[in-house]
């Protein structure tokens, strides 16, 4: 699966996509990312990417151009499955549409900016607008990094046991049931003893249940 991440800074994205399953994820081959420099797409010499908006008011809007020539150079190399682009009135992202998204080959991620982007790069560009959150991030790369984590970890082959992901919290509508390691008893806190008794389906009856009484517990709105 190939990421192309369009951001005016990319620098930020390095970090996140440097360490643990996502650099594993691309050293076995199994994924690629690569980080575009929107500056480098500028109207001009002095690196500009944003100007003024029509009819006034405060804050600077991506232009149209540079996402234009970045996006079509892109698209003139391969074709994509997807163009998402980071912004706080897309979609609320979940588990659902990280699933979808994994099946996919190639996607562009367009990371937003300052108050957004000219309009007419959603109408003509975009097919997927997602939101991590009812909040205003500095940018979304921050964004771009969740959305990206998200699906990677769930491409198969990137994790040593795939059954561990198909049962994450919402993969199947419920949050997580507790869990517990080694030692068994830890200052008087015990282990609950069904995961101690080697009984599989015990077990599994006591998480299922224990998934269902923390959903209901903390996010009631899953169940309905």
């Amino acid at each position: 699966m190939r990421f192309d991440i369009i951001s005016c800074q990319p620098d930020l994205l390095e970090s996140p996509f440097s360490h643990s399953i996502v650099k594993r994820a691309q050293n076995k081959g199994l994924v690629e990312i690569h980080l575009h420099d929107l500056r480098k797409f500028a109207i001009n010499k002095y690196g500009q990417i944003d100007d003024y908006a029509f009819g006034g008011g405060a804050g600077m809007v991506m232009m149209i151009e540079p996402i234009d020539k970045c996006i079509s150079g892109l698209r003139a190399e391969r074709d994509y499955d997807a163009i998402i682009y980071m912004t706080p009135d897309g979609q609320p992202l979940n588990q659902k549409i990280v699933n979808q998204f994994s099946l996919l080959q190639n996607v562009i991620i367009l990371c937003g900016h300052y108050k957004g982007v000219d309009e007419r790069v959603r109408q003509q560009f975009i097919t997927h607008e997602i939101s991590i959150g009812d909040y205003v991030l500095s940018g979304g790369e921050l964004g771009a990094a969740v959305l990206a984590d998200a699906i990677i970890r769930i491409v198969p082959g990137v994790l040593n046991d795939e059954s561990s992901a198909l049962t994450d919290s919402f993969q199947d509508g419920l949050l997580a049931p507790p869990v517990y390691t080694r030692p068994a008893d830890y200052k008087g806190l015990q282990v609950p003893e069904v995961l101690l008794s080697g009984d599989t389906p015990r077990v599994e009856q006591w998480r299922f249940e224990q998934a269902v009484a923390r959903t209901r517990e903390r996010r009631p709105d899953l169940l309905d």
